[in-house]
């Protein structure tokens, strides 16, 4: 049972908006003509006008509420070089030549990312802690074993298994069955990095319109003509940088993703030394449980905040709460006195394949969208990649353009079903945790 006042008084704001809230005041004046029109201003949209501005285009960047808003500034910081589709299923479908060219793109995401923040200068309070996945059955503990020793030898990722006997020194949570640690993984403060991003773009030149909806794209000629909430204007280039938050206005895409709620809390300030007993390591922690919790110390090391499948459609962020915390004191009984100061939500994009993907549309529309909860290197990665295919560079060449984006049958009704599946998690938890 939730006693109220645990759950009283909480924001429903991103507890990274305490110290980095969406911009606001912005220049929201639509250009008549531009070189590049970007549609999402989050850090697959923002990278990529930054990218084409410092090359010389002149760029807008088109967001429907202000720019922060978003999922880059609602995720858990958590920065790594994984998919969430291992070798074994890639193989299958693609190939192993595909597979591990996939399976590399990730490794390239996380170093792009982190060398974009250490020569932007940007402030996000980025540390390579490392990350630790807990295996929730004795199977999954296998399973990751067989996948590390891949990684290791074939892509040069450094990874170690750690044994249920050694994982206290990570986690102070006994329902794992061991795990392994991801060395160069690491965390950061999403709306700082996002600002800092921003900020780049501006000083670049980029233009920003914001609190504008995009309602329709046509090619004339060999320009766009991009209608939106507040007027009309011409485009060489667009780039769909959207997506959870595609809209019909890019209708082949929209059919390509399917929109996920992610949700989060974060606990009253705890004392670090209380935190740094909950997690030692001071990691990232993740697991293999279907329903999927995942958490970490605030970067000031006073807070814990968790993640997690408490719907998998939108509810209310008061609700949410119940069950996150529930989660929460699940891994750590001795939180159960404690409360929960801030409970919020944003929008994944996942695709049908639960990887991310980059291209053109038949109609001309770059795009780089469909990051499955794993967006944080790649979402800023794909960003910088799909500009270059803009600018006719050969940087805009991925080992992803080859892997076909399926569409999502019946995309409008499968959100209607969600809630079913959501139910059948936690069947599956309680089953597997037995």
């Amino acid at each position: 049972m939730i006693i109220p006042t645990l759950i009283s008084d909480m924001r429903f704001d991103p507890w990274w908006w305490e110290d980095a809230p969406p911009a606001e005041g912005l220049p929201t004046a639509l250009p008549q003509t531009v070189d590049v029109a970007i549609v999402g201003a989050g850090y697959t949209g923002t990278t990529a006008a930054l990218t084409c501005a410092r090359a010389g285009r002149s760029v807008v960047l088109i967001e429907t509420e202000n720019p922060g808003y978003g999922a880059s500034t609602r995720n858990g910081g958590m920065i790594g070089s994984g998919h969430r589709v291992g070798y074994g299923e890639l193989s299958q479908q693609y190939g192993e030549v595909a597979a591990e060219e996939v399976l590399r793109e990730g490794v390239r995401a996380l170093d792009y990312t982190t060398g974009l923040i250490e020569d932007e200068g940007i402030a996000c309070d980025f540390l390579r802690c490392g990350r630790f996945r807990g295996a929730w059955r004795q199977s999954d503990y296998e399973e990751i074993g067989r996948e590390v020793d891949f990684l290791r030898k074939k892509i040069g990722i450094e990874a170690h298994m750690v044994p249920r006997t050694e994982q206290h020194r990570e986690v102070a949570v006994e329902a794992y069955k061991g795990g392994c640690v991801y060395d160069s993984h690491g965390g950061l403060h999403p709306a700082k990095f996002y600002r800092g991003l921003l900020e780049k773009a501006l000083a670049a030149g980029v233009q920003v319109a914001a609190r504008t909806s995009v309602t329709a794209i046509k090619r004339f000629d060999n320009a766009f003509v991009v209608q939106t909430t507040r007027g009309t204007f011409r485009a060489r280039d667009v780039i769909i940088a959207s997506n959870g938050y595609t809209t019909r206005a890019a209708p082949s895409l929209r059919r390509k993703i399917i929109p996920l709620a992610s949700y989060m809390v974060a606990t009253e300030p705890l004392g670090a030394s209380r935190v740094k007993a909950m997690i030692p390591s001071a990691r990232m922690i993740v697991e293999t449980r279907p329903q999927h919790c995942y958490y970490r110390p605030s970067p000031d090391g006073e807070r814990i905040l968790l993640g997690g499948r408490a719907a998998l459609g939108h509810i209310d962020p008061a609700r949410s709460a119940v069950t996150l915390r529930r989660l929460l004191v699940g891994l750590f009984p001795d939180l159960k006195d404690v409360r929960i100061s801030h409970s919020w939500l944003g929008t994944l994009g996942f695709s049908k394949d639960h990887l991310p993907h980059i291209g053109t549309t038949p109609g001309g529309v770059h795009y780089a969208l469909g990051y499955s909860g794993s967006g944080v290197a790649m979402a800023p990665y794909l960003g910088w990649r799909v500009a270059n295919k803009v600018l006719g560079n050969a940087d805009g060449m991925t080992g992803l353009d080859r892997i076909n984006h399926p569409i999502v049958l019946l995309r409008d009704v499968v959100p209607m079903g969600l809630p079913v599946v959501n139910v059948w998690y936690r069947i599956k938890d309680v089953m597997e945790g037995s």
